[in-house]
């Protein structure tokens, strides 16, 4: 693929619309089996108003530089680090799940391997726990060899618990206790602005070719 420039500057009507493509995430939460079957999200209040005055106009603004930590203990900013002019793949997990998490973590490494080397090695993915109290480094390292899947394109992120809730908010994940997060994946070109959902229970193969498509520039980029 050739190399393409690749812009973080955004305007006010390109964030609102990523914004709202995030909020109608946060919507969404589904139970993990052997907890509730109809776990409903605890209300969320709705990402702040943007304008072409003031307010949140970039990438980094947004998803913010805040610390978090991953499975090798290395301090990581959210944005410039883990997001910037990455595609990316985000869940979320906690440890000592014993279903959705591990049955989730092996799809998404059913889905590397569909992807072959070439285009894994274009997409991060990025496994955010949301028990941060009990998930610390060395626990999520052992979780993603225990998974197979430790390596440098697949960070497992914990932190300070204030940190780590500020970036699920970010990503519309948060919730009050660890096993009501959602189960969805969140698929995004961070550059070109292009976000999506997919379930959790699609077929590898096709979570790959979405991957795919997100890593092709858009035209005139």
């Amino acid at each position: 693929m050739n190399s393409v420039t690749r812009r973080t500057t955004m305007r006010s009507s390109d964030w609102l619309a990523l914004v709202a493509c995030l909020w109608i995430l946060s919507s969404v939460a589904f139970a993990h089996d052997g907890h509730s079957s109809e776990a409903a999200p605890s209300p969320q209040p709705a990402p702040p108003a943007i304008t072409s005055g003031g307010g949140t106009h970039d990438a980094q603004a947004w998803f913010t530089d805040t610390l978090l930590k991953d499975q090798n203990g290395r301090e990581l900013r959210f944005y410039s680090d883990v997001l910037k002019d990455k595609v990316v793949m985000l869940n979320v997990i906690f440890t000592h799940c014993t279903d959705a998490c591990p049955l989730i973590t092996r799809k998404l490494r059913e889905v590397r391997e569909a992807m072959g080397p070439a285009l894994a090695g274009q997409v991060t993915f990025v496994s955010i726990s949301s028990d941060p109290l009990n998930d610390t480094p060395s626990v999520l390292k052992a979780f993603a060899e225990q998974q197979g899947v430790d390596g440098p394109n697949w960070l497992f992120l914990t932190g300070d618990k204030a940190n780590v809730d500020l970036v699920l908010g970010r990503i519309g994940q948060f919730l009050p206790s660890p096993e009501q997060h959602s189960t969805q994946l969140i698929a995004g070109d961070v550059a070109g602005k292009r976000w999506s959902k997919i379930r959790p229970d699609a077929p590898p193969v096709a979570i790959a070719q979405r991957m795919q498509l997100l890593t092709q520039p858009l035209a005139g980029r």
